[in-house]
C-alpha cells in the first residue's frame, strides 16, 4: 500500500513543517502542502495549519512509492515519458489504491515528479510526467492550450472507410450513482469536443478497422464516446455499447476475461496512446510508443 502512516516523535516543540523537512526529507513546499491536506494527526486531532507546532507522538500519512519495475522509455532533465500498460491507474483513486503509475514516477524521479495529464486505466500507451514543479506547470499549460499533439491507435468494430472529423458535444453528469458518473454521452448541453479519425487498415475476417484517433479537445472518454456515436465502438470497450448489468459488473471488477471477450470482442479496451508531439523550451519532441499494437490486439482478441 503506497500510503503509509508513520509513527513519529518530536522531542521538543517546533514547527511541524520544519520537523517533516528534517526527518522525512520533504521539501518546504511539499511539507506544507501535506499539512494543508490534513496528513498529520495527534491524539485524534488533525492539524491543517501549515505553520502549526508539534511536540510528542503523532501520526503522519505519506505516499511511499512502490515500484513494479516499469521505467520511463524517454527521459529528459525536466520530464519523462512512460509506456503505461492497460489496466494500470495513472493516479491512485484513494489512499487504499495498491499501485498506480504515480508509484513508478515518484520512485524513479522523486516526490516532486508528477503526471502532466491523464489517460484511462483501460487505455495503454504514452504518459508524460514532469520531473520538477516548474516543468509540471509548463507541461500542464501546454496540454491546456492544446500545444501537445496526441495520436492514438484503436481497433474498432465495422468497416470505417473514410477520414472523419467528429464534432459532437460531450456531457458528463454529476450524480451519486457510480454508473452514471462513469458514462459520458453526446448531448447538446455538453462541452464542445472534436476528434479526428483516420482509418489505417481494415480486417475483413473480423469486420474490424485499425484507426488513428487524434483528439483536438481532451474530454473524459472522448475517443471512446465519439467512435461509439458514429457506430464504430472500440473493440473491448466494457462500457459504451454494453448492457447496464455488464457495465456494473465491470465496475465491480467481477467480469472474467472470457466474459469480456464474449461481451466486447477483447479482454481489454483496444485503445493505445501511440505518440506525443510537442515543443519544450525551444526543442521539438516526437515520441512514439514501443508497443506493437497489432500484436497486442491479437493477444486480447485471442487470435
Amino acid at each position: 500500500m503506497p500510503f503509509v502512516t508513520k509513527k513519529l516523535h518530536a522531542p521538543v516543540r517546533e514547527k511541524a513543517f520544519i520537523f517533516l523537512i528534517r526527518e522525512l526529507g520533504l521539501s518546504h513546499a511539499e511539507s506544507q502542502r501535506l499539512l494543508a491536506k490534513g496528513r498529520l494527526t495527534q491524539n485524534g486531532i488533525v492539524m491543517s495549519n501549515q505553520a502549526g507546532y508539534i511536540e510528542g507522538d503523532f501520526d503522519f500519512l505519506i505516499f511511499e512509492p512502490r515500484s513494479q519495475g516499469l521505467t520511463a522509455i524517454f527521459v529528459e532533465p525536466d520530464f519523462a515519458i512512460y509506456d503505461k500498460p492497460s489496466g494500470v491507474l495513472v493516479h491512485p483513486q484513494s489512499r487504499k489504491t495498491p499501485y498506480s503509475l504515480s508509484d513508478e514516477i515518484k520512485h524513479e524521479f522523486g516526490s516532486d515528479a508528477n503526471i502532466a495529464h491523464r489517460i484511462d486505466q483501460e487505455t495503454s500507451g504514452l504518459v508524460l510526467a514532469s520531473r520538477n514543479k516548474e516543468s509540471e506547470t509548463v507541461l500542464k499549460l501546454l496540454f491546456e492550450n492544446r500545444q501537445i499533439t496526441k495520436r492514438y491507435l484503436a481497433m474498432v468494430h465495422g468497416h470505417l472507410k473514410d477520414d472523419m472529423d467528429i464534432q459532437e458535444p460531450l456531457l458528463r453528469r454529476e450524480d451519486t450513482d457510480t454508473l452514471v458518473r462513469m458514462v459520458v454521452k453526446v448531448h447538446p448541453d455538453g462541452k464542445a469536443s472534436r476528434t479526428f479519425i483516420k482509418p489505417i487498415e481494415y480486417f475483413p475476417e473480423f469486420d474490424m478497422t485499425l484507426v488513428e484517433a487524434s483528439p483536438f479537445t481532451g474530454r473524459t472518454h472522448q475517443i471512446r464516446v465519439h467512435l461509439f456515436h458514429v457506430k464504430h465502438p472500440i473493440v473491448g470497450d466494457p462500457i459504451y455499447g454494453q448492457e447496464e448489468n455488464d457495465i456494473r459488473r465491470f465496475l465491480d471488477k467481477v467480469l472474467t476475461p472470457q466474459e469480456r471477450l464474449e461481451m466486447g470482442g477483447a479482454t481489454r479496451l483496444l485503445l493505445h496512446a501511440n505518440s506525443l508531439e510537442f515543443s519544450y523550451r525551444g526543442e521539438d519532441y516526437h515520441v512514439v510508443s514501443k508497443e506493437d499494437f497489432i500484436t497486442t490486439c491479437h493477444e486480447a482478441m485471442k487470435i
